[in-house]
């Protein structure tokens, strides 16, 4: 391709055509033309920014890795323009460029830029408006992205937390089922035993005595065996089948030898047998109705703890919000996360902090994004997330510390800034802390500091009582 053939292509090219065709002449006589094979990259990460770049022909698939896989962000193609802009302050590239087909490109080098600026202004204001046009959409797209992937993680913990509840439910029904089938021979079994009111009354007072903690003992492990192997020796003297069996289910609900002669002393000894596996039969029953209930339980609060997050039945204007109840639910959303990092949480709550002013979804979204990355910031060793909320004057204030590795103080003063990140690539889009700063400043009137020392990172978050 010739430069003549390149002008007639940028003549042609929507965001250039308001362009005198004298500043389009300078900006191909300055430039390069060259040729992408397919398969090579125009670009890569870590490349150095410092030519603006047109498609005259072919295309480019734009990508980023993400945990080593390809994540294809978009598509450009011939009539494109891409690179470094003027006033830009990209200093190298963030992502993958690879040519789809044998390409053709043009590229200035930002060593023109000082000229085009002073000498070509037609030429620079369209690039520039080019430039704010990209770095908008580029912003949307990645904020969507990043919603997307804090979407992913917390759906992720959130599936952890509610697959142990759901097996419990699943598990103890089935067994119940399986255990109920063998009731009708205990029932026959007990039938047959002749006893009066008053026998009847203390084998019940002794069962609703213990079933009264709900199988939830409180012995030591070594309280716990000396106890059934007391139970055990107790019905194994007396000629039990299965008086080591029964003796782990009596002692879920702390029955003692007492317990057992109290029911002997109302119930003769050929009839014992039947008599304490009806009540075992029971306390079965019980044990597993429990699990249920509690697993049932589980899944209601994580339930709760979605509905309170998201706050998907709240208006969404500004409301009276518990910060509390905020926190306590975005560390139910990343529980998963929080323990699989072996990270200890510490809660200094203020017990008499007032509800506060606020957008409580939004709330939301800057607890999760500050916890977040403390776990990440711990991800190594584990260690402590504390928490502390306070009430100061006409402010709220809550601080949100870690134990991690710190941030360095060359990088402190950036972290705030759009797309600076300092994870990985494909690990972080260098967002969530400006957003964090957007929520509290512009839609809050508060505001959000941090400090860093090896060992400790705390974020300071101030909200204003006053609407």
């Amino acid at each position: 391709m010739t430069k003549e053939s390149a002008l007639a292509i940028v003549q042609g090219i929507a965001e250039l055509k308001e362009v005198p065709i004298s500043d389009l002449q300078w900006l191909v006589d300055n430039s390069e033309l060259s040729i992408i094979p397919k398969g090579e990259h125009l670009f890569a990460p870590k490349m150095a920014a410092d030519r603006l770049l047109i498609v005259l022909e072919g295309a480019f698939r734009i990508y980023a890795l993400q945990n080593g896989q390809r994540h294809e962000l978009m598509e450009i193609e011939g009539g494109s323009i891409t690179g470094l802009l003027p006033y830009s302050r990209m200093k190298e590239a963030s992502g993958y460029g690879e040519a789809k087909v044998d390409s053709q490109i043009l590229a200035l080098h930002k060593e023109h830029f000082r000229d085009m600026i002073c000498n070509h202004h037609p030429l620079t204001e369209a690039l520039v408006h080019f430039m704010t046009s990209r770095v908008r959409a580029f912003t949307q797209f990645q904020q969507q992205n990043d919603k997307l992937a804090s979407l992913g993680k917390l759906s992720a913990g959130l599936a952890h937390e509610l697959n142990n509840p759901a097996a419990a439910v699943v598990r103890s029904s089935n067994a119940l089922k399986n255990h109920l089938q063998a009731i009708p021979d205990k029932f026959k079994q007990v039938m047959n035993i002749k006893v009066g009111d008053a026998e009847v009354d203390v084998v019940n007072d002794v069962i609703f005595r213990r079933i009264q903690n709900g199988g939830k003992s409180n012995l030591t492990l070594m309280q716990r065996t000396a106890l059934e192997d007391d139970l055990a020796d107790w019905m194994d003297e007396r000629g039990f089948d299965h008086a080591f069996e029964w003796a782990e289910t009596l002692a879920d609900f702390e029955f003692n030898t007492a317990d057992l002669d109290e029911v002997n002393a109302v119930v003769p000894d050929h009839n014992l047998p039947a008599v304490i596996g009806w009540i075992v039969s029971n306390l079965i029953t019980e044990k597993m109705v429990n699990e249920i209930a509690d697993a049932s339980k589980r899944i209601s609060e994580l339930v709760g703890s979605v509905k309170h997050y998201t706050h998907m039945d709240r208006s969404n204007d500004k409301q009276p919000t518990d910060l509390h109840a905020g926190i306590r639910s975005t560390l139910t959303m990343l529980g998963y996360k929080i323990r699989n990092h072996k990270v200890a949480v510490n809660e200094q709550f203020d017990p008499e902090l007032p509800l506060v002013p606020a957008f409580p979804g939004e709330v939301n979204q800057v607890f999760t994004n500050i916890i977040d990355n403390a776990v990440d910031a711990m991800e190594a060793n584990g260690g402590t997330l504390t928490i502390e909320t306070r009430k100061d004057g006409d402010f709220v204030k809550i601080d949100i510390s870690d134990s991690g590795t710190g941030i360095p103080p060359e990088i402190l003063a950036k972290i705030f800034d759009p797309f600076f990140t300092t994870k990985d690539i494909g690990k972080g889009t260098g967002l969530g802390l400006d957003v964090v700063q957007q929520i509290m400043k512009n839609r809050h009137r508060g505001d959000v500091k941090v400090q860093s020392e090896p060992g400790k990172t705390t974020f300071m978050l101030c909200f204003p009582l006053n609407f």
